[in-house]
C-alpha cells in the first residue's frame, strides 16, 4: 500500500492528512515546533507510523509523496530574523526602500512611521551605472565598485546578496556582470539576480521582491536541506514538493532558489481544495474560511478560479509575486481576549500559540483565548478535545476569563466568554467582507467553505452575521490546507515586462516573447518530471487604459497569442475594468496600453480520490452520543442539546439545529437556525431550516 501525505506547518498545530492508493485517507494534528518545524513533522510521521502497527522506516518506505507547506519564510519576516542581506542598487537609488512609492500609508497620521527596511543603509551599495528605459546603456558599470561592495560585504559577514540595478528588465547585461563577480568573490552567500526572478517593470516593487528573496533564502535553503536530509536518514525515497504562494506546488531545489514565492505557502492550500470540495456539489463559486490556532484566511473562488494578485505585501514589504488573493487576520483558537484603554473587549491579533497555548490547555498560560471561552460555553468537551489526547481544564479556562475579562468588565464570567465569542466572530466576517463585498461581490451568493480546527465552532454565527444560507464543511476540514496540498499542480510563473499600445503590438514580438517563456517552463517541468502532455499553459497580459496607473490583469487563449488577435484581446479588457471599477473608455476611444505579459505553466499532477458511501437514511441515532449544555447566542442562554459522534455520521443523516457533531480534530457547532445533512462523501452541508427542500435535494442528487 502506497501513500501520499499533505503537511500544513501552522503556529499552533501541524496538519497531515495521509490518503491511500485504495482513496481512504486519515487525518492528524500534533504542536507544532517553533523553535524547529521539522521536529513537528517528524513526531506527526512517527505517530502515523505508530498508527499502521508499523516502524517508521517501514512506513516511510511506502510514502511516495509529501506535499509540504511551510511558514518558514514567513516566520522570518514577520520575527525580523532572516539572513543579513547586502544590496547592490544603482548609484542615487540607495534609498528606495525607504522612499517605496513616495505614498504615506496612513495620510493623515503624523505618527505613523515607515516601515523599516530589510537592509540597513550602510549594507545598500550604490554601483555607478545605468541603462534607459529601452535597456540602452547610459553609464557603463563600474566594476570597481562591485569589487568594493564585496570587501564591505565580507567585512560585515553578510550571509544573502540581493542586485537589483534601475531598467535592467529590459537588459540584464549589467546585473549579471555584477553576479559573476559576486559568485567568484562570495561563492557561499545566497544570490538573487533582479532580471532572472522578477524581470518587470516598477523598480520599488522589484527591489522589494529581491530583497525578500534574498533576506529568506538561506533561511528556507537551511531549514530544506535538513529537512531532506532527515527524510533521506528514515528511508524516504519518494517525491518532497513545496506549497507555493500561487497555490502550486514546486521541487524543494525551486523552492531553494526562488525562496520568496514561498512566503504566503501555509494558506495557499485551502483555496486549492475549496475548488475541489465545492465541485462535487456542482458550485463553481465559494468564499473559504480557515480558522487555526493563530490566524483566519478568507479567499473568495469564482468560475473554479481563485483570485491572484501579483501585489501583494507581507508586514508591509512589497512583495511582487503571483499569489492567492487571501485575506489573513489575527483570529484563531488561540487568540488572546484583552481589554483597551477605552474599556472595549478585544480579540487578537497576538495569539498563545502552541506554547504556553490556551489556559485551558494547562501548560502553563494564563491569558484568556477564545478556546477558553469556547469551553465556558459548552462548545467544547473538556474530555473529548482532540480526541481525549489533550484533556482541557475548564476550571483554568474559568480563571484567565475571570480575571482578565470579566473583572475589568464587571460581568460574569459566562457573559464575558460569550462576549469573546461575539467579538472574534464578528472579526471574521469582516474578513469575509475583506474578499467578496470590497471586491464587488455579494457573500450571500457563494456557499461558505468551512475550514480548520476552530471553523466549524464558529460557522454558524459567521454566515448569519453575513446572511449566508448554505455552508460546507469538509471531512477534512480541521486540516483543509494540507489536503489542499495534495490536490494542487505543479506551477511556474513567468512575466515580462512589453510596453507599448495594444494597437501597436508587435505580432512577431509578442509571440516570441511568450514562446521564450513556454520554453523555459517546458524545461523546469521537464526537470520536475512532467510529460508534456501533464502541462498546461495560461496566458495572460497586464494592461491600462493610457495614462492611468494601474492596470489589470486578463486572461487570453492561445489562439488570440498565436494570430495576435488584439481586437479580441481589447474585447476582454472593457467589460473587465467595467466590472472592477465600474466604467469603461471604450466608447471614448482611449488607447489601451500593455505593460507586461505573463505565463503560468501548470503541471497536472494525480489528485486523492473521492470515497463514496451508500446512502444510510436520514436518522442520525447511530451517530447519537449524549446531551450538553450549550449557549445559544440568539437566546444568550444555555440550552441542553444533542452531541453526535461524527465518525459515524453517514450519507443522508440529517441533524437539525441546535447540536453539537464531534470529531477527534473539530467540534461543528450546529445553531438553532441550521440543519446538517452528511452528504455521500462525508462532508457536511449546514443550511439555513428554510432552504431545506432545495439543498437536501442537491445533496441527494434528486
Amino acid at each position: 500500500m502506497k501513500y501520499k501525505i499533505g503537511i500544513d506547518v501552522g503556529g499552533t498545530f501541524t496538519d497531515f492528512l495521509l490518503t491511500s492508493e485504495d482513496g481512504q485517507s486519515q487525518v492528524y494534528k500534533v504542536l507544532s515546533t517553533p523553535e524547529d518545524p521539522s521536529i513537528g513533522l517528524l513526531n506527526g510521521l512517527e505517530e502515523m507510523a505508530a498508527d499502521k502497527d508499523l516502524s517508521l522506516g517501514e512506513f516511510i518506505d511506502r510514502v511516495s509523496t509529501i506535499v509540504h507547506g511551510t511558514t518558514v519564510t514567513t516566520n522570518a519576516v514577520l520575527t525580523r530574523c532572516g539572513a543579513k542581506t547586502g544590496l547592490l542598487t544603482s548609484a542615487g537609488l540607495r534609498d528606495a526602500l525607504e522612499m517605496r512609492r513616495g505614498i504615506r500609508e496612513k495620510q493623515y497620521d503624523n505618527r505613523y512611521t515607515n516601515v523599516e527596511p530589510l537592509v540597513p543603509r550602510y549594507l545598500r551599495y550604490p554601483i555607478e551605472e545605468r541603462l534607459d528605459y529601452k535597456g540602452d546603456t547610459v553609464t557603463n558599470l563600474k566594476e570597481a565598485g562591485v569589487f568594493d561592495a564585496v570587501e564591505l560585504f565580507k567585512k560585515e559577514k553578510i550571509d544573502a546578496v540581493a542586485i537589483c540595478f534601475m531598467n535592467s528588465f529590459a537588459n540584464p547585461a549589467h546585473e549579471n556582470r555584477a553576479a559573476e563577480i559576486i559568485k567568484k568573490e562570495l561563492p557561499g552567500s545566497y544570490l538573487t539576480v533582479s532580471s532572472s526572478f522578477l524581470p518587470s517593470i516598477r523598480f520599488y516593487d522589484r527591489i522589494s521582491t529581491t530583497v525578500l528573496n534574498s533576506y529568506v533564502g538561506p533561511i528556507l535553503r537551511n531549514y530544506l536541506t535538513s529537512l531532506l536530509k532527515k527524510l533521506e536518514d528514515t528511508g524516504f525515497k519518494g517525491i518532497l514538493l513545496i506549497m507555493q504562494s500561487n497555490g502550486g506546488v514546486i521541487s524543494p531545489q525551486f523552492a531553494m532558489d526562488n525562496a520568496a514565492v514561498t512566503l504566503l505557502s501555509g494558506p495557499a492550500g485551502g483555496p486549492v481544495a475549496g475548488i475541489e470540495y465545492t465541485a462535487i456539489h456542482d458550485y463553481s463559486d465559494c468564499i473559504t474560511v480557515d480558522m487555526g490556532g493563530t490566524s483566519f484566511d478568507a479567499a473568495l473562488i469564482k468560475n473554479r478560479t481563485p483570485l491572484v494578485t501579483n501585489e501583494g505585501e507581507i508586514e508591509r514589504l512589497r512583495l511582487a509575486l503571483p499569489m492567492l488573493g487571501i485575506v489573513t487576520i489575527g483570529a484563531g483558537g488561540g487568540s488572546i481576549g484583552w481589554v483597551d484603554e477605552g474599556g472595549l473587549l478585544r480579540m487578537g491579533p497576538q495569539s498563545a500559540g502552541s506554547q504556553p497555548g490556551p489556559a485551558c490547555y494547562d501548560r502553563g498560560g494564563e491569558l484568556p483565548t477564545c478556546t477558553d471561552a469556547d469551553l465556558i460555553l459548552g462548545y467544547l468537551d473538556k474530555d473529548f478535545f482532540a480526541g481525549g489526547k489533550l484533556p482541557l481544564n475548564y476550571d483554568k479556562a474559568v480563571k484567565a476569563v475571570k480575571e482578565h475579562i470579566a473583572g475589568k468588565l464587571k460581568m460574569d464570567v459566562v457573559e464575558a466568554a460569550a462576549g469573546m465569542y461575539r467579538v472574534i466572530n464578528v472579526n471574521m466576517a469582516s474578513g469575509v467582507r475583506e474578499v467578496s463585498v470590497k471586491r464587488g461581490e455579494d457573500p450571500r451568493e457563494f456557499p461558505l467553505v468551512i475550514a480548520g480546527g476552530a471553523g466549524p465552532v464558529h460557522a454558524c454565527m459567521i454566515a448569519l452575521e453575513l446572511e449566508i444560507p448554505v455552508m460546507i464543511v469538509p471531512r477534512e476540514s480541521s486540516i483543509f490546507c494540507a489536503a489542499g496540498m495534495l490536490m494542487s499542480d505543479l506551477k511556474h510563473n513567468f512575466v515580462r515586462t512589453y510596453p507599448t499600445l495594444l494597437d501597436n503590438l508587435d505580432k512577431k514580438k509578442f509571440k516570441t516573447i511568450f514562446a521564450e517563456m513556454e520554453q523555459e517552463a517546458r524545461e523546469l517541468l521537464e526537470e520536475e518530471h512532467i510529460p508534456e502532455s501533464a502541462v498546461q499553459y495560461i496566458y495572460s497580459l497586464d494592461m491600462r487604459y493610457l495614462k492611468q496607473y494601474h492596470e489589470l490583469n486578463v486572461v487570453i487563449t492561445e489562439e488570440e497569442v498565436h494570430k495576435g488577435m488584439f481586437a479580441s484581446i481589447a474585447a476582454k479588457f472593457h467589460p473587465e475594468h467595467s466590472r472592477l471599477y465600474g466604467y469603461s473608455l471604450e466608447e471614448e476611444g482611449t488607447p489601451i496600453e500593455l505593460i507586461n505579459i505573463r505565463l503560468l505553466s501548470v503541471g497536472k499532477t494525480v489528485k486523492p480520490k473521492f470515497m463514496e458511501e451508500t446512502y444510510a437514511g436520514a436518522h442520525p441515532a447511530a451517530a447519537f452520543k449524549k446531551k450538553r449544555e450549550v449557549w445559544l447566542p440568539l437566546e444568550s442562554a444555555f440550552r441542553e442539546v444533542p452531541v453526535y459522534d461524527g465518525a459515524k455520521l453517514r450519507f443522508g443523516n440529517k441533524v437539525p439545529g441546535p447540536a453539537i457533531i464531534e470529531q477527534v480534530n473539530t467540534t461543528t457547532f450546529v445553531t438553532p437556525e441550521y440543519s446538517v445533512m452528511c452528504d455521500k462523501y462525508g462532508s457536511y452541508t449546514m443550511y439555513l431550516k428554510e432552504k431545506e427542500s432545495e439543498i437536501e435535494k442537491n445533496i441527494l442528487g434528486e
